[in-house]
């Protein structure tokens, strides 16, 4: 039978159509293969991808401004499921390395600053290892961040600054470095560390105080796309079902959160947008979210999949 919402999903960009076949409809590899090639060339991705200029950058810049930088260009486009062997986004990573300055063989982007933040370098570590920048140097930035792991599991880019507990903003954007780099490589080494940093969040019910239970931020009950450096709700729990983590009891919290968020017409709001210049809109005006609800419906699918016991 025919579903009004996966069919109202199934028309849009390419980027959402083929994420709908692969996650939603269980289409076969070959199906949802064909229709990621056209990320590239036509829709969202090739209109970014257009905005590339001759030495492999985008918006003038390796960090900033944002949000059209070479940094947060190539994390939409790695969000829209270019594919990784694509040249233009590959000469971007590249420059990424190659503009740094290496510190404790990480990357910083701030002139007169010796700082490996730790968010920047788990961004830059999600983009080389999801691309095909094959570069030794990427290793070198998942060994600093995994050297990097605070006590109680997470990470914090004010760490120099002495901080004791660990960032929902900087944790997750590592989290999926990590993740995307034992995707690439095969190896073990970040197994343990981004399991802790899955219990992090969940020793926080996903966006609540460990010691009060009280919501920490308001802000992360709303579902932003794209999440540019924040962390919300839906931007950890689709980290969780994205690494395969087995549904826990103390997400379900969270879940009951995004239930909530559904609209009559089983679609989600296209959410609120984080101030800042943008090549153009990815779903312009008040309208219901296909972002959202493509990813909200996966992570119902994978929590209902392999619902806990309370």
């Amino acid at each position: 039978m025919s579903d009004p919402v996966l069919d109202w999903l199934v028309a849009g960009d390419p980027a959402i159509r083929w994420q709908v076949e692969r996650d939603l409809l269980d289409r076969n590899p070959t199906i949802w293969r064909e229709t990621r090639v056209q990320v590239g060339l036509d829709g969202w991705g090739r209109r970014l991808l257009d905005h590339q200029d001759a030495g492999g950058t985008w918006g003038g810049g390796l960090y900033s401004p944002k949000w059209t930088s070479t940094t947060y260009t190539l994390l939409l486009l790695r969000r829209l499921g270019l594919t990784p062997s694509n040249d233009g986004a590959i000469s971007g990573c590249v420059r990424l390395l190659d503009g740094a300055t290496w510190v404790e063989g990480g990357v910083s982007y701030w002139s007169g600053r010796d700082l490996t933040e730790r968010c920047v370098n788990g961004m830059v570590l999600s983009l080389a290892s999801y691309f095909d920048a094959e570069d030794p140097r990427v290793d070198s930035i998942a060994e600093l961040l995994l050297s990097a792991a605070m006590p109680d599991g997470g990470w914090n880019c004010r760490d120099h600054l002495g901080a004791t507990h660990s960032s929902f903003h900087t944790t997750i954007s590592v989290l999926e470095g990590l993740t995307e780099w034992k995707r690439r490589t095969g190896r073990s080494d970040a197994d343990t560390a981004i399991a802790r940093g899955h219990a992090f969040m969940l020793d926080h019910r996903m966006y609540r105080s460990h010691r009060t239970g009280a919501v920490i931020n308001g802000a992360w009950t709303a579902f932003h796309f794209p999440p540019r450096w924040h962390y919300d709700v839906l931007r950890g729990l689709d980290h969780l079902q994205d690494a395969g983590a087995v549904p826990d009891p103390r997400a379900a919290d969270a879940i009951e959160l995004v239930e909530a968020r559904r609209r009559p017409d089983g679609r989600w709001v296209k959410g609120p947008q984080y101030s800042g210049d943008t090549f153009f809109t990815l779903e312009p005006g008040r309208v219901p979210g296909r972002w959202n609800t493509l990813r909200s419906l996966r992570v119902l699918k994978w929590w209902d999949q392999h619902a806990p016991s309370p």
